[in-house]
């Protein structure tokens, strides 16, 4: 092995020759260019990313020969680009984990076997970096790296997602230069990042070169205060320089005016001051900046200022004087190709789409992300929680050894190593307005290391709250939390987070730093959850875990493309499915559950005051811009037909006002059954992140109008007495002047119906109570499969009928269903009427058994396959996409034309999915329009499917289900909804199919749609 020391397991060595930390810039040769942003367009920057000769090693043991000096023959080495994870270049072992550790826990100590990338780049330095100061900048290296420039040692790095910077000027020389990089997969700092992720290793952020002049501004820290209700601000630059220098401060507004000049001659410490009249402020909704340029000797600084104010008054979470709700998501850097390398469009892919689905507020679960993320986020408009690379989550799950948990965050000997991380970010991100809370970092215990941390954040920076979910009082045995200004939690109930409301003794703002597990489909609770923290001003909001699920892009030895999870890769230990827990697809497909956050977020709401009249109640939910970028589009219909429309005006309403609004339309007088009145709101300008015309939010309002009306008349039938029903042993066949039915006595269930000789029927109609079960079905689902919910058998005790003289025939069962080795959870009885018209309809009654506690039904209802070709689907009720008992706030009541294809949600893991909760009617038939019209009274839970529950039961991997010919059809009672379990609270009660008896009435009408 080469020699070196080994910094890796010491804990005493965080880094050698590093650079303190500093505010993020880069430095520019003009103002005009160090406004464009483009790093490029710096003189004084030159980049090293692009290719580099790689080697991989097993274990850095294996590292024998001296790779790093300059005569090193390294020709037949790879070419690897950086940045880059090396796992997603085929190197070393893909590997997903949630919070074990992937090695054995023994602090600081890692495995022998500790593999090692080894990186050589060649590169000609400019004449004009020469002269200069030279700084070779890592934005993010994981997880330890030593360093060589021309053969010489130049340091060592370890915290593997903030910047590590050198001066290599002593070693760098005009012309071609050698740096070589030896990156460690393991280090002590391993135990401190312990995140739930797929495990990534390399050079994997920017690296590049800056020259300095030998006497410059090294850091620059904005302060801001405030006078007179913000009609006065105050921006202190604290400057911090190598040497004597003249420093000149200019603030310019968003349209390049100065707002005012300062100049100053600055040896070590200085402070420029300006004075801002009537400043506009920084918010999420208006996100105005202000640019502040340090000019001094030939560099040009720039730095966002955005005005605002965080603070924290009698509970209330304060930005600007206003009370704000945080309506947030979970970000990991997650790309399906490149891993946690992530280009700027994908971050501006991610921002653009957050946006677009209302949501203010980023948490950056966990880590600090790239500096290009956090200024896109003053740019683009969101709050940010900065969180610290910080979670040892495995020592919770290792044993109770020497304190457990908090066994890392007690231990003095690992104080210096959790303060760093604060320390590392704070002044990386002290500049960027977006940050309006400080994160201590996640799930790794808290004790005296942590309150050190909050500490010294606090002392640096008494500006932006500090929050800590770890510290929370309902974990028995927490020390003090005076450093923290935010009561967070994760994955509280909607009963506690009101509980905690409620109780006058706390006094801080609650956070829910994580909620509504999006895991799947789902989550389903979204809307319980938001009810509540409007309610209540001391609740102020939270961040749905996570914006994305985190699947690899891979495919099959067949070639099928497919996104892999932990364990596609032998990998071992894993955590599964668990990293497929996103409101968005690894490309950035929307889910449903992400249009369910969008419409729970609306930052309007719509409320009926006297909807006939058209009158309605507008809110503005926004914090601090009144309504006029809208505008409302709406219609009236009437039985399903337009019959007024036209667009309003909202503008006025202030930030967190309403106003009845007056809809200029009338009814008819000669009325109709049902009127629903539509409203979408609209944006009137287009944005960085939205067309004009983009819906913001909708709303919809339903009613009869009270009066009388003659029933529709029914369809009457031709020759209504030719009605022929026989028994064949125990067969029954009931036959029609155009139709032909035929029911089983002894398993009570329908065999054939047919109309015109089109059999509709491709098995027997039985009744179901199992479906798929859903990431958020995890911890039921062995309750489930516990009883044999997934193996029920019906038993049928009795069948009779008869032909009733008005001509139909009608069919009386009673039955159990029941699991092998289990008695019989559920009785009933069906009964069943075949008209002359050929229409069956279905009224069962169930008992559920009560003789023990049973978990809840998944669902209950009438399954039916139809033959092939039954492609085309029709119905009326909930849509354009899929939708449960709690999560149905996204779609709309109408009339929907699709097929079975579309209406399936291909989530990774396959699961129940594509569901049509409250159903009036549906269709599905053939595209000539033969087929099955299904309807119910009450409504009903539709589902039209190619694949039945338990091809998806058995499926890991959507390329593992096998498409049926036929289509498999669910007319379900009720179907339990899908809340947010995987890793949140039980599904509320209110959506549990928990009901001990009830009935069921359903009509299934063999159809010509055309004839219709």
């Amino acid at each position: 092995m080469i020699q070196i020391d080994k910094y890796w397991e010491d804990l005493n060595v965080l880094q050698v020759n590093r650079q303190s930390p500093r505010a993020y810039y880069i430095p520019y040769a003009d103002e005009q260019s160090a406004k464009s942003g483009k790093r490029g367009q710096s003189p004084y920057y030159q980049t090293l990313n692009g290719s580099w000769k790689f080697q991989y090693h097993r274990t850095v043991h294996a590292v024998e020969e001296a790779f790093y000096e300059e005569a090193a023959d390294i020709s037949a080495w790879d070419d690897l680009i950086v940045p880059s994870c090396w796992q997603m270049k085929g190197y070393d072992q893909l590997q997903y984990t949630n919070f074990n550790y992937p090695f054995p826990c023994d602090p600081p100590y890692v495995p022998e076997d500790n593999p090692a990338g080894l990186y050589v780049r060649e590169f000609n330095l400019s004449q004009e970096m020469t002269d200069k100061e030279r700084h070779i900048v890592f934005e993010g290296v994981n997880a330890c790296f030593y360093l060589w420039v021309n053969g010489k040692f130049a340091g060592y790095s370890q915290g593997s997602r903030v910047p590590a910077e050198f001066d290599v000027s002593a070693l760098l020389r005009e012309g071609k230069n050698r740096i070589a990089v030896m990156v460690l997969k393991w280090c002590d700092g391993s135990y401190l990042e312990d995140q739930d992720l797929w495990r990534y290793t390399g050079i994997f952020r920017d690296v590049y070169i800056l020259a300095r002049d030998t006497i410059h501004v090294r850091d620059v820290f904005n302060k801001q205060t405030f006078e007179d209700g913000f009609r006065k601000a105050a921006l202190a630059v604290e400057l911090e320089t190598t040497g004597c220098i003249e420093v000149r401060g200019e603030l310019k507004d968003a349209q390049g005016n100065s707002v005012g000049s300062v100049r100053q001659v600055v040896d070590g410490k200085g402070t420029l001051r300006f004075e801002v009249a009537d400043p506009i402020l920084w918010n999420a909704e208006r996100p105005y900046l202000y640019r502040l340029y340090i000019h001094s000797g030939g560099e040009v600084l720039s730095f966002p200022v955005g005005f605002k104010q965080v603070a924290i008054e009698d509970g209330v979470f304060l930005i600007n004087g206003q009370a704000v709700k945080l309506k947030g998501v979970n970000r990991h850097d997650s790309h399906p190709v490149l891993g946690q390398t992530i280009p700027i469009n994908h971050m501006i892919k991610d921002l653009a789409l957050m946006k677009r689905h209302n949501i203010n507020t980023v948490r950056t679960s966990h880590y600090p992300n790239d500096s290009r993320f956090m200024e896109l986020c003053n740019e683009y408009g969101f709050y940010v929680i900065d969180e610290a690379d910080l979670e040892c989550h495995g020592i919770g799950s290792a044993g109770d050894f020497h304190g457990g948990f908090h066994r890392l965050s007690r231990d003095p000997e690992w104080k210096a190593a959790f303060v760093e991380r604060a320390v590392r970010m704070v002044e990386r991100d002290k500049n960027h307005p977006c940050v309006v809370m400080w994160s201590m970092g996640n799930e790794s215990g808290y004790e005296a290391n942590h309150i050190a941390m909050a500490e010294w954040t606090r002392s640096r920076d008494a500006s932006i709250p500090v929050h800590y979910e770890g510290a929370a009082p309902h974990y028995e045995g927490s020390p003090q939390v005076d450093c923290l200004d935010v009561e967070s939690r994760m994955y509280a109930s909607v009963e506690q987070i009101e509980a905690y409301a409620r109780d006058e003794k706390q006094t801080k703002p609650m956070f829910l730093c994580e909620y509504s597990h999006a895991m799947g489909n789902g989550p389903g609770d979204l809307l319980d959850y938001w009810k509540v923290i409007y309610r209540y001003p001391k609740l102020i909001g939270g961040c749905v875990w996570e914006w994305s699920d985190h699947g690899i892009q891979a495919q099959t030895e067949a070639g099928t493309p497919y996104y892999a999870y932990g364990g596609d890769f032998g990998d071992t230990p894993n955590d599964g499915n668990f990293c497929i827990d996103g409101l968005v697809t690894p490309d950035r497909k929307p889910h449903t559950g992400l249009l369910e956050l969008k419409k729970v977020l609306a930052p309007i709401r719509i409320e009926a005051e006297n909807v006939p009249n058209g009158e309605i109640k507008v809110t503005n939910l926004y914090d601090f811009i009144d309504l006029s970028h809208v505008g409302v589009f709406w219609k009236l219909e009437a039985d399903g037909k337009v019959i007024r429309q036209g667009q309003s005006e909202v503008a006025g309403i202030a930030p967190h006002a309403s106003r009845i609004v007056r809809l200029p339309y009338t009814v008819p007088a000669e009325g109709a059954e049902d009127y629903v009145l539509t409203l979408s709101c609209w944006s009137k300008e287009e944005t960085a992140w939205a067309a004009a015309g983009h819906e913001i939010t909708f709303e919809q309002f339903e009613w009869k109008d009270g009066l009388q009306h003659e029933p529709a008349p029914e369809r009457k039938p031709i020759l209504k007495a030719f009605v022929l029903a026989k028994q064949h042993g125990q067969e029954l066949t009931i036959e029609g002047f155009d139709f032909a039915h035929a029911f089983n006595l002894i398993d009570g269930s329908l065999h054939r119906v047919s109309r015109h000789g089109v059999d509709m029927l491709g098995a027997p109609a039985r009744f179901s109570i199992w479906r798929a079960p859903t990431d958020n079905d995890m911890h039921v689902k062995e309750k489930w499969l516990e009883e044999g919910y997934d193996r029920a058998i019906t038993k049928v005790y009795q069948s009779e009928w008869e032909q009733t003289e008005e001509g139909s025939v009608d069919i009386r069962c009673r039955f159990s269903i029941g699991a092998v080795s289990r008695f019989a959870f559920l009785r009933g009885e069906a009964c069943w009427k075949v008209d002359p018209s050929g229409a069956i309809d279905l009224l069962v009654t169930i008992q559920v058994q009560e003789e023990r506690e049973l978990p809840y039904l998944p669902r209950f209802g009438l399954r039916l396959a139809m033959p092939q070709g039954m492609e085309e689907v029709e119905y009326a009720g909930f849509g354009p996409h899929e939708s449960y008992i709690d999560k149905r706030q996204s779609v709309r009541r109408g009339q929907f034309l699709t097929t079975v294809d579309d209406m399936f949600e291909n989530y990774i893991m396959p699961q129940e999915n594509g569901s049509r909760y409250g159903t009036q009617w549906a269709i599905v038939s053939n595209e000539q329009g033969m087929g099955l019209r299904f309807s119910s009274p009450e409504g009903f839970s539709f589902h039209a499917s190619h694949y039945a529950p338990e091809d998806l039961t058995k499926a890991a991997h959507s390329w593992e289900l096998a498409k049926r010919k036929e289509t498999i059809v669910h007319l379900d009672y009720k179907m339990s909804g899908v809340g947010s379990n995987s890793c949140g609270p039980e599904l509320l009660e209110p959506y549990r199919l928990n009901e001990k008896a009830f009935r069921f009435g359903l009509r299934v009408n063999p159809v010509f749609k055309e004839d219709e």
